[in-house]
């Protein structure tokens, strides 16, 4: 039985991509099964900016904090993850430990052979931040004396490996867990336009590490996921890269969502109704045409990996739809489009701004963006909008809205989350190339949004396992996607769209609680049992190498 869990991540109380989704909707889940848990991320807030996410108070730390001690000018703060759950955590601050870099790089490459010759970017930090976790995982272990026993550090992508490889060499009593999200190399493969999936059985991990000049990442990356007692990752897909390019099998530990994100009832329909207005209000404002609310709201999402992401497909898909809804006559309706996607964003426009405050009917220049961007030359997807002509035109039957800012609430045109505006949505595409799992597809799912996904995302992959392809049954359309048939995809999602747009209300909302029911599926509740083979199969290595210390093995 798990006494005591440690969950270290670049992500903790940090918002900067899928994986701040995957720990902050797992923390109820955790603290109700395993009481002991312990999160631990980086400090990277001060007065003037501190984390929105995370309150210091008092916690059952209290006494470890005060006879606590770090290396000079390493710091901790203590308090709770403001999440569901409310976990403890444990916010590091670093930056002093860079004196100790070369030493603990040493001792890396003398003990695991991790190659931290060629580091450049966020290396660094990532490893310092990962030490700093390590000697904080230590400073509580050594604090309870051996009075807490199975105790597991549970380390998140290839930036705490150091953490981990730290812990596994200092503690051989703590079970050690390593989960890849992504692996650097096969998203590396990807980023350079290289094709993995037709290739994969040929690929060399190292070799490739060496050709695109990841090598330092690659190297800590597969010397934590061979050091962990348990390694873990997100989908099928992502297990087949991991053992062709990290030399292990992964077990598969599936991410889910947590539904308390999820408003109820008549809150519900409240915030979808607040959402679609200003949703259709910004549209208004920045085309200079009305817009009912039976228009089809569609959106997409995420950083902006061009490929990967699979923006470059939604573009075209949106520019089929486009071309062969403008041959149609008599359409009352039409299909207003955002693409909420952050950039280089300098500030929200002044001009939309004054015409939704003024609830001006007139069409702005460039009508296409509601946010100014720093490099219009160079930005892909204003770019591809240009190129295509989607210029949202009177007599365009698909609008394209490019939003390219964070939705935290704070953005100056919307100034509503994310989640506040998905609620508001009839559909969502993200048809990737690159998606270990697919957050994005399963959020939408959850509430209560129909979504077009592909079979390159673990989310994909495991909605056709589970239910097969039938969207009227699982509110998720899954299109065939591969290395070669990128033009069979945009016809799929075009097709996609208008057959969604073509439903009847009643059919529309049957799709709807379709994709509920597929998300409460995909709960942590029913995807918790996961990490607890994980866990167990760690703390199972752990008592066969305490037996055999004990022997002198």
């Amino acid at each position: 039985m798990l006494d005591l869990l440690f969950e270290t991540s670049w992500e903790v109380c940090n918002k900067v991509g899928g994986i701040y989704a995957v720990l902050s909707t797992k923390a109820k889940t955790l603290v109700k099964k395993y009481k002991n848990v312990i999160f631990i991320g980086p400090d990277l807030w001060s007065s003037d900016h501190e984390s929105p996410f995370f309150k210091e108070a008092s916690t059952p730390l209290d006494e470890w904090k005060k006879q606590a001690v770090f290396p000079s000018g390493m710091s901790v703060r203590v308090g709770y993850w403001d999440v569901p759950g409310r976990p403890v955590t444990v916010l590091v601050d670093f930056k002093s430990l860079y004196v100790y870099k070369n030493d603990l790089y040493a001792e890396m490459w003398n003990r695991y052979k991790v190659d931290s010759l060629h580091a450049y970017g966020d290396y660094d930090e990532s490893c310092m931040f990962a030490y700093a976790s390590a000697l904080v995982i230590e400073s509580i272990v050594l604090h309870s004396r051996g009075k807490v026993k199975n105790i597991i550090a549970h380390f998140d992508e290839w930036t705490t490996g150091m953490g981990l490889l730290y812990i596994k060499s200092r503690l051989q009593s703590v079970g050690t867990v390593f989960t890849t999200h992504a692996t650097s190399i096969g998203r590396s493969i990807c980023g350079n336009g290289k094709p993995l999936y037709d290739y994969m059985p040929g690929y060399n991990g190292d070799q490739m590490a060496a050709e695109l000049n990841m090598q330092s990442k690659h190297s800590l990356e597969e010397s934590a996921a061979l050091a962990a007692d348990a390694f873990t990752t997100v989908s099928d897909v992502t297990a087949r890269e991991c053992e062709q390019l990290l030399g292990r099998r992964p077990l598969v530990t599936p991410n889910a969502f947590e539904q308390n994100f999820v408003p109820k009832g008549a809150k519900f329909n409240k915030a979808r109704v607040d959402a679609r207005a200003k949703l259709l209000q910004v549209a208004r404002s920045l085309t200079g045409e009305d817009y009912t609310d039976d228009n089809l709201i569609v959106g997409t999402s995420g950083r902006c990996e061009f490929r990967n992401k699979g923006l470059d497909v939604t573009i075209d898909a949106l520019n089929m739809t486009r071309d062969k809804l403008n041959q149609l006559s008599n359409l009352h309706r039409k299909i207003v489009m955002f693409i909420m996607v952050p950039a280089w964003t300098e500030a929200p426009r002044k001009d939309l701004q004054n015409a939704m405050s003024q609830n001006k009917v007139v069409k702005l220049f460039d009508p296409v963006i509601t946010h100014n961007i720093h490099n219009f030359d160079t930005d892909p997807i204003y770019n591809k909008i240009n190129f295509l002509g989607l210029r949202n035109e009177i007599y365009d039957s698909v609008k394209v809205i490019y939003v390219p800012s964070y939705l935290n609430g704070n953005d100056g045109i919307f100034n509503m989350s994310y989640y506040q505006l998905l609620v508001g949505f009839d559909l969502t595409i993200f048809p990737s190339y690159y998606e270990p799992w697919g957050y994005t597809p399963l959020e939408s799912a959850a509430f209560g949004v129909p979504t077009i996904t592909t079979d390159l995302a673990g989310f994909g992959q495991w909605v056709l396992n589970t239910q097969g392809d039938n969207f009227v049954k699982s509110g998720v359309k899954v299109i065939h996607r591969t290395d070669s048939n990128y033009s069979e995809t945009v016809a799929a999602v075009s097709d996609g769209i208008s057959n969604v747009f073509m439903m009847q209300p009643a059919e529309l909302r049957k799709a709807k609680n379709a994709a509920k029911r597929t998300s409460k599926l995909a709960s942590w509740d029913n995807f918790i049992g996961y990490y607890d083979i994980a866990y167990d199969q760690a703390l199972k290595i752990v008592q066969q190498r305490m037996v055999n210390d004990a022997d002198g093995l």
